[in-house]
């Protein structure tokens, strides 16, 4: 640990003398000693998926359902128009965690997702997560995507991280 053994001390007797509503707050401060953010930190990211978009994600993953493809066989399903595949919108999310909060380096251990309503293909969707808890290297975030403008929750959920301390973090810089 890096305080002295007297402020450690002082800093134990506090940290006990706290309640349990304190003390988790206290503990996710000293757990976050080493790295750039803290519980309660957010961050989005805005994307619209054309059908191009789609295609191609449907390409690589090889999810040719019609639901996602063909707009006259959609016209005929509950949803009447193509929607966005939800591991894509998911993919979103994980942008967000890997370049934005808490960033390079971050890696899903699991995840609970839900998707309560559809994405149409070219809605925008904002991808949106907050830092809940921080427990040594992992991270427990929530998460949610929304169609942009609008109150529509097409998916939500919590992840957890494996994060590295800062001092271990990628670094993109090519001078040396």
């Amino acid at each position: 640990m890096f305080l002295s053994s007297p402020v450690r001390t002082m800093f134990s007797l506090l940290y006990r003398s706290l309640t349990a509503k304190h003390s988790r707050a206290i503990r996710s401060i000293v757990a976050c000693r080493a790295y750039h953010f803290k519980t309660g930190d957010s961050a989005e990211l805005t994307k619209t998926f054309t059908a191009d978009d789609v295609l191609t994600f449907s390409s690589l993953c090889g999810d040719k359902n019609p639901l996602h493809l063909d707009e006259e066989y959609a016209k005929t399903t509950r949803f009447g128009r193509c929607i966005v595949h939800g591991v894509l919108i998911n993919g979103l999310i994980s942008a967000v965690l890997g370049t934005k909060l808490p960033g390079p380096g971050a890696i899903f251990v699991s995840q609970d997702i839900k998707f309560p309503a559809p994405l149409y293909v070219n809605e925008s969707v904002t991808a949106a997560v907050e830092i809940l808890d921080i427990r040594k290297s992992v991270v427990v975030c929530s998460t949610m995507c929304t169609a942009t403008g609008t109150t529509k929750v097409v998916m939500s959920g919590k992840v957890y991280l494996m994060v590295p301390k800062d001092e271990n973090k990628p670094t993109t810089d090519k001078t040396s």
